[in-house]
């Protein structure tokens, strides 16, 4: 009986935003224009999203549904998501909920005025964390930043300020599934959720993993996966249990999902 693949390549499509930059280090070279997203997609559509993400200004103060908003408003799922910290240019900050508990009335006059943007607690990261992000907490990520972004499958943002910029702001609905406190978002690793599992490895000899609901994202070395070459910027969907094996050390986020 032959033996069919045991991993695949997901597509790398690149999208350009007003917030992205030049500088897709420490994965990839200099894009000569402002790239903000890579997402990394399967042949097959997936419950979850794999992203990178590339600063050079904040993005929108913004929030997702749950699942039961999202089907009930906008046919879809909600989206939790988690951030893993891959450079972090020095002063580079992340928003994660509020600096207190504020009233729904508070937020979003704030949000009319530009004062919620002191109203966000703003904090300082570090390459090699990993932060939690689930629906109904306000968040924004900060210039300066590269970030693997694991994510459900789902792009419902709803904006609560933009900083200025003429985008559509949503704040009835955004209001409407915000938790207006303070959260800590900061996970070792594993983070485990209801949607998804991952793992931060670094390996340097060989290395059997799991699948077939799981997926590799490549984030420093190179070498083998199930028999096929990987760099780092790759993310490879596991069909089957397979062995990675790294030729250079090789750290990876290892994401598995019900």
């Amino acid at each position: 009986m032959t033996i069919g693949p045991g991993a695949r390549r997901l597509k790398a499509t690149r999208y350009e935003k007003v917030w992205g930059t030049t500088d897709l280090c420490p994965l990839f070279a200099p894009a000569p224009n402002k790239v903000g997203e890579i997402w990394l997609e399967d042949e097959e559509r997936l419950p979850l999203l794999f992203k990178f993400l590339f600063t050079s200004e904040r993005l929108s103060i913004q929030v997702h549904p749950d699942d039961e908003y999202g089907r009930a408003y906008e046919n879809s799922l909600g989206k939790t998501e988690m951030w893993h910290i891959l450079r972090a240019d020095p002063g580079a900050t992340i928003g994660l909920g509020f600096t207190g508990a504020y009233s729904p009335e508070q937020v979003r006059s704030g949000a009319l005025t530009g004062e919620i943007e002191t109203m966000v607690r703003w904090q300082p990261v570090n390459p090699g964390e990993s932060y939690f992000v689930p629906a109904g907490v306000v968040h924004a990520i900060g210039a300066g930043l590269a970030i693997c972004e694991i994510q459900q499958n789902s792009d419902i943002t709803y904006r609560l300020y933009d900083y200025g910029r003429p985008r559509e702001l949503h704040l009835d609905r955004g209001m409407a599934v915000s938790r207006a406190d303070v959260y800590d978002g900061l996970r070792s690793s594993p983070v485990e959720c209801t949607y998804f599992r991952t793992e931060r490895l670094r390996i340097d000899d060989a290395l059997a993993l799991s699948g077939p609901r799981a997926v590799v994202m490549f984030l420093e070395g190179s070498g083998k996966i199930a028999g096929e070459l990987y760099e780092k910027g790759e993310g490879w969907r596991l069909l089957r249990n397979v062995t990675i094996e790294p030729a250079r050390a090789t750290t990876l986020l290892y994401v598995t999902w019900p």
